[in-house]
């Protein structure tokens, strides 16, 4: 199922690329396996995914610990000051910095390991209550220049999450906001490359407006398993 599901994924991000110009090797789709069991995370591998995604700090620890195979781990969600220590050791993409005081534990955390952190911004493009991120330009810039002086800390793109929506022009128009103000820091210094926006349900919009990693988790894995954390790890044999 997931190969037959991974290919319709791969033939639509080939073909929304081909219609608006773009190059398929720009983008890194990230299979977003929070809540999946350690086996279909193998199979996913097999199938040829190079780089997962993860939202809950001591799911990524654990699930790291378990999956020895060679493939990239992404956290994907919000992240507490206070768990950066299970996620810093697995992660080579931290995507939801959305304030200086996670900044600031992701460099002291990276320092002990003498790590440098590939980070991104996370920017709130909706008015939507649930999603988090920077809000204003202000702190946008000061948080990008605290990463920018900052050697433990690597600023490589910034994150959005779009609205669940109908209409294609709200979502468009996040993706657009995020995409001009990556261009507008690069104009002031900053050297970004990547653009985290687009799910399952809005990720061809998303390249279209520049989108360079996609996180896609319903339409490779089906619907997200109710299964809790504790049991996903505990069928794998940890205690």
């Amino acid at each position: 199922m997931i190969s037959e599901n991974l290919k319709k994924v791969e033939d639509k991000i080939t073909e929304s690329c081909i219609k608006c110009g773009r190059n398929r090797s720009e983008i890194k789709l990230i299979a977003v396996s929070k809540t999946q069991p350690i086996d279909i995370i193998k199979e996913g591998f097999i199938a040829g995914i190079k780089d997962f995604g993860e939202n809950k700090a001591q799911e990524l620890r654990d699930k790291s610990e378990l999956i020895k195979e060679n493939f990239s781990w992404h956290f994907i969600g919000h992240l507490q000051t206070n768990k950066v220590k299970y996620v810093i050791k697995a992660a080579e993409f931290i995507h939801a910095v959305d304030s200086i005081k996670l900044a600031e534990e992701i460099n002291r955390k990276s320092k002990e390991i003498n790590k440098n952190q590939k980070v991104l911004l996370e920017i709130k493009t909706s008015d939507e209550a649930t999603k988090f991120g920077l809000v204003n330009e202000k702190e946008i810039f000061e948080a990008a220049h605290f990463c920018k002086k900052n050697s433990n800390l690597d600023l490589v793109g910034l994150m959005t999450m779009a609205p669940y929506s109908d209409d294609k022009s709200v979502i468009r128009n996040c993706f657009i906001q995020l995409r001009r103000l990556k261009e507008k820091l690069n104009k002031n210094g900053f050297t970004l490359s990547e653009l985290s926006m687009g799910m399952t349900n809005d990720y061809t919009i998303a390249i279209e407006e520049g989108a360079t990693m996609l996180r896609i988790g319903t339409a490779i894995f089906g619907d997200r398993s109710t299964g809790r954390h504790e049991e996903i790890i505990n069928k794998a044999g940890k205690k």
